[in-house]
């Protein structure tokens, strides 16, 4: 049913059967991929024993599925004959998307024609069996295949239904199509992103996808909780655009309370001074932050200009956003004087926020990144792959990687047969 009793009993079948599911791992892999860590270790993270059934595809859903896999889910993520699209986006080695080894790591891999009478059928019967059912369709698929939340609810009160669409499933706007660059747009972000009079700028990934997976991951724990206390499942409704809105900060009470408008303002942050990047000798950039008043003068002083560490004017943040421009003016002239590294260990020395702005290799080479654990090796065919770990750490009950993305397919016989029933023959016959 998916109340407390329930997750307690499929927590407990589940450290029963553990060995044959690791036995099952190991026969679906050995052929192409295992992961360096030890999976024989008792699982005691904290979504150990929760049912997840992913469908959809791309990015926003497939995070949620990624999140909630690595903190201890059992996800099933169910896929189309050919595979999620993802598996051919961008860097593909050896026929997959390296990216795809990080985003579908501890899913098993179901293959199902949705578009098909028993495709659905078989979806339907895997929903009924799930804590956790996400998807990412456009508003009103899952109705039109008889996977809504209401039919599945029927059967499996528990069930916690996570959707994730561009504009929610509610309101004029929810039958958009809606991908994540237009949501950024239309959730507020891209108006405030970029230089003052140029076009607004996109970063380079797709932020409203993976803040919805965030957000979606997020509802799931909060229903989960809520489960325990009346035993009954409940829908998540996540929108990208509202994703993204939830980032504004004091941008809407600026607005109705004073009639501002927040604009964009290239590499600093309206109202905040002194906050900027600034060049180096090495061509190198460095991002300083020295908005505290304390802060502040100790910077100042540092970049020899006691003057304006001691001048009232700048002894308070108002002050100094009147005069924006001169004390930028100054941290560029000196950080121009020296290299990056010069800087950066200057203003460490006197306690100021500073830091260089790293690439992907720069992060890789940290000694703090990996002292913190930020990378896994997964093993591809043979070869060690490093993927990101998933945040955040916890301190008792962490999350970890088991094995990579899984080839299409590769738990057919584990979930539609082992879980579902179903032949040999008529797994085939699929």
């Amino acid at each position: 049913s998916g109340s407390a009793i329930s997750l307690h009993r499929q927590h407990s079948t589940k450290k029963v059967q553990r060995s044959g599911v690791i036995d099952v791992i190991r026969s679906n892999y050995a052929h192409r991929s295992r992961i360096t860590k030890d999976f024989y270790m008792s699982d005691q993270r904290p979504l150990s024993g929760l049912r997840v059934v992913e469908l959809g595809q791309l990015l926003a859903g497939p995070f949620t599925g990624t999140i909630l896999g690595y903190f201890g889910a059992e996800v099933i993520k169910v896929e189309p004959p050919t595979g999620d699209p993802i598996r051919q986006w961008r860097e593909v080695k050896d026929g997959t998307s390296l990216w795809y080894h990080s985003l579908a790591r501890n899913k098993k891999s179901v293959t199902l024609d949705l578009k098909s009478e028993r495709g659905q059928k078989l979806a339907f019967d895997l929903l009924c069996k799930a804590d956790v059912v996400i998807e990412n369709f456009r508003p009103g698929l899952m109705e039109s295949w008889g996977l809504g939340p209401d039919p599945v609810k029927a059967k499996n009160p528990g069930v916690i239904y996570a959707r994730i669409s561009g504009y929610g499933q509610t309101g004029p706007f929810a039958s958009k199509p809606g991908y994540a660059s237009v949501t950024e747009g239309y959730g507020g972000f891209r108006y405030i992103n970029g230089e003052p009079g140029e076009a607004p700028m996109r970063p380079n990934i797709s932020m409203g996808d993976t803040l919805a997976g965030i957000h979606a991951a997020l509802g799931v724990a909060l229903a989960i909780i809520q489960r325990h206390q009346s035993g009954e499942g409940q829908v998540v409704d996540v929108a990208l655009y509202e994703s993204i809105f939830n980032l504004l900060e004091g941008i809407v009470p600026e607005f109705d309370g004073a009639g501002v408008i927040r604009e964009p303002s290239g590499t600093t942050i309206t109202g905040i001074v002194p906050t900027n990047t600034y060049l180096c000798k090495d061509s190198k950039h460095v991002v300083i932050g020295g908005n505290g008043d304390s802060i502040f003068k100790r910077l100042m002083t540092e970049a020899g200009r006691s003057d304006m560490a001691a001048d009232p004017e700048l002894a308070h943040n108002p002050g100094r956003v009147v005069h924006q421009e001169r004390i930028d003016q100054a941290l560029s002239d000196w950080c121009a004087q020296h290299n990056s590294s010069e800087i950066i260990e200057k203003l460490e020395t006197v306690r100021v926020p500073v830091g260089p702005i790293y690439n992907v290799e720069d992060m890789l080479a940290d000694p703090h990144y990996n002292a913190r654990g930020m990378f896994e090796t997964v093993e591809i065919n043979g070869e060690p792959l490093k993927i990101p770990a998933i945040m955040p750490k916890l301190s008792r009950t962490p999350g970890e990687t088991l094995w990579p993305g899984a080839a299409i397919g590769a738990h057919n016989k584990e979930i539609l047969g082992g879980l579902l029933g179903l032949s040999d023959k008529e797994i085939e016959a699929l």
